[in-house]
């Protein structure tokens, strides 16, 4: 095993225990792992950008290629620097008023097409299909395009849009639209929020598989060894933050 594997696994499984040392208190284990994590970050999303924007789309086709037609992107880029000069903060604003306008407009149709018109779409499906043999109802659950599942969105979005309408009281039929409404909304809410849970579930699970490969001999077992270590000190440093306390209420 090469000496960077070795070095490696040492380091993942130290800053992944380092990181679930939150779980018993803030701590200088959790605060440590946090920087190096938030620095690492930055530092890795600077040198990417600098080699992606920097070298790949502006040293590359201008040099290499002569597309000089790149130099106006450039200079827009450059005026984002003049925020940090006082006097000519105000040129900053050209910048950012190009990338905000070509931003919006890029995404404004992305999302009406992909929120709006394609809820638009999957509300007005047929209730029925039809088909040589006359009209029929497709009731599988697991289609999306059966019949079943376009009566029940239908039902979802009128009874949903029903409940933000706040004009009619929601009493009698109209009170039932609305709870019906809810029930759906909690619907959605709950496999958005399962989605979540699901997504960090599997970074645990990923970590904890680290954590046991690496308590292998073959590796050193550094989660083993690093997990007695960390806990051994975090005894010792809250023993010492105890003993710490009484000696600063006392201090006048």
């Amino acid at each position: 095993m090469s000496l960077g594997m070795l070095l490696g696994a040492w380091v993942a499984t130290g800053l992944t225990l380092f990181i679930f040392t939150f779980l018993y208190r803030d701590n200088p284990f959790f605060k440590l792992a946090e920087h190096l994590y938030v620095g690492v970050s930055v530092g890795y999303t600077i040198v990417k950008a600098g080699d992606t924007v920097g070298v790949r789309l502006l040293y590359v086709p201008m040099i290499e290629q002569g597309d000089y037609s790149l130099l106006i992107p450039l200079g827009i880029g450059l005026l984002m620097l003049a925020r940090y000069v006082a006097k000519a903060a105000w040129l900053s604003r050209i910048a950012f008023a190009f990338i905000v306008g070509v931003g919006s407009g890029l995404a404004i149709p992305r999302v009406i097409s992909s929120y709006v018109l394609k809820q638009i779409e999957d509300t007005v499906r047929p209730l029925v299909s039809m088909t040589p043999d006359g009209l029929t109802f497709t009731a599988s659950v697991l289609n999306p395009a059966s019949n079943l599942n376009a009566i029940v969105l239908l039902i979802g979005v009128i009874t949903v849009l029903f409940y933000f309408f706040f004009s009619v009281e929601h009493t009698g039929a109209g009170r039932v639209a609305a709870r019906t409404g809810i029930f759906f909304l909690m619907i959605a809410f709950g496999a958005a929020f399962g989605y979540t849970v699901m997504a960090r579930m599997s970074l645990l699970i990923g970590r904890l598989t680290d954590l046991i490969e690496f308590a292998g001999p073959e590796y050193g077992s550094p989660s083993l060894v690093l997990l007695a270590a960390t806990v051994i000190v975090l005894i010792a440093w809250s023993r010492w933050r105890a003993r710490e306390q009484p000696e600063r209420s006392e201090t006048p």
